[in-house]
């Protein structure tokens, strides 16, 4: 039988792994665990969600407290309008997290960044040209744009030296979005590099209803995609992702004409993921029950998520003096909303819960959002358990590996340390 070893991705002049691990916001997706990925010949992405605070994490700059202090005087106020963005700082911060990627990047690998157009920041154009060149001056060596139509995306860079140099794609859950993309993008003369096709299984964001995601399947999906590029003769990868668990999920893809698969839930729980240990378990735990599809994300947009995360029903106060990458460009937030109007309603002794909405930055900062693909129930089957009940964590290498090397529908642990002492969940 055939394995993903046996394909190999081809974007522009370069050949990979055909194997990409998809962007994990806020610190999931590692610099270590990108790096782990590009050593093997595949390519990583690390996502640029809160990017301030996480680089402020990592290397000890001081830019969310920065903006606190600047912005103290207004926290008690619901009209967030005056709080920006110091666009030269997010552009310090872009460039001091990707050029630390780029700089230690080993093999033949590459490392995309994800970036999402629902970040509006409160000026949402301004904010994403910043985000994006500040990227390529860095030296990243793609992007794909995500969470959003990105119809003026393109125009926004198109006089940046880098612009027909580094690799850009688009993500989309449907051939009307593509198609969109691709009359705006056209008129520019820069189609994409490749296209991500995320159908209704992914986890985090999706780009479906609420109540119909489960009516679509991301097969009938990129059959589609691929009719309509071979009636317009175009040939750009086409990369699905969304519930492809094992290696020969992928290879079914990659035998119909896909390029690539894209997967990302494996790794939510290998060593070098950003989720704190305990976190892991957590999924790890995991039961399909336990897996929910709601509405509370102020994106608008549907969230997959573990129904024991923390940010469910939480009450935080917004907190986007720190934050505040959810506004809009008036200033605006729907969790700020929601939470006046429980805020008021609530007697003095009852605890605030707030059920409709989620602060999501203080809570994907906060590692308080546990997102996960459908297939997050399965990750029993990818690790072995100690007597004291907690699962060994895979490495990023060993996941990777195993997509790249199984077959026969198989899913492979690592060795335990001590057959004696582990024994693998079935």
């Amino acid at each position: 039988m055939k394995k993903l070893d046996d394909f190999r991705l081809r974007i522009g002049q370069q050949e990979y792994i055909p194997i990409v691990v998809g962007g994990m916001g806020v610190d999931i997706s590692t610099l270590s665990l990108a790096h782990a990925i590009t050593q093997l010949g595949g390519i990583a992405h690390i996502s640029d969600a809160l990017l301030p605070a996480t680089v402020d994490r990592r290397f000890g700059t001081g830019f969310v407290k920065g903006k606190v202090q600047k912005y103290r005087d207004n926290v008690k106020n619901s009209d967030k309008s005056i709080v920006k963005f110091d666009l030269g700082e997010l552009a310090e911060a872009t460039r001091i997290y990707i050029s630390a990627a780029m700089e230690a990047k080993k093999g033949m690998g590459a490392i995309f960044v994800n970036c999402m157009e629902k970040l509006t920041m409160n000026s949402p154009v301004e904010t994403l040209k910043i985000r994006l060149e500040s990227a390529m001056d860095a030296g990243i060596d793609g992007i794909t744009l995500s969470a959003g139509l990105h119809l003026g995306t393109l125009p926004l860079i198109q006089n940046h030296r880098r612009f027909f140099d580094v690799k850009i794609g688009i993500v989309v859950s449907s051939l009307r979005a593509l198609k969109l993309f691709l009359k705006k993008t056209s008129r520019i003369g820069r189609l994409p590099d490749y296209v991500v096709v995320e159908g209704p299984l992914a986890g985090g964001h999706l780009g479906f209803g609420a109540l119909d995601w489960n009516k679509y399947d991301l097969l009938l999906i990129v059959k589609e995609i691929f009719g309509f590029l071979a009636g317009e003769n175009l040939k750009i990868p086409v990369i699905p992702a969304g519930g492809i668990f094992s290696g020969s999920d992928g290879v079914r893809f990659l035998e119909m004409g896909c390029s690539a698969v894209q997967v990302a839930t494996r790794f939510t729980i290998t060593r070098e993921s950003g989720l704190p240990d305990d976190i892991k378990q957590e999924y790890l735990k995991a039961k399909e029950e336990d897996i929910v599809v709601n509405t509370i994300s102020p994106t608008g947009y549907p969230m997959r998520m573990l129904k024991k995360s923390p940010a469910i029903n939480s009450g935080i106060k917004p907190n986007c003096e720190a934050y505040g990458y959810l506004l809009d460009r008036w200033g605006h937030c729907s969790y700020i909303d929601a939470y006046n109007l429980v805020s008021e309603a609530k007697r003095e002794s009852e605890k605030l819960s707030v059920e409709e909405k989620m602060c999501i930055c203080s809570h994907m900062r906060n590692f308080n959002v546990w997102t996960c693909g459908h297939t997050a129930y399965r990750l029993q089957e990818t690790a072995y358990r100690s007597e004291d009940g907690n699962w060994e964590l895979p490495s990023a290498e060993h996941v990777f590996k195993d997509y790249q090397f199984s077959s026969n529908n198989e899913v492979h642990p690592p060795l335990a340390e001590s057959t004696s002492s582990k024994k693998r969940i079935a």
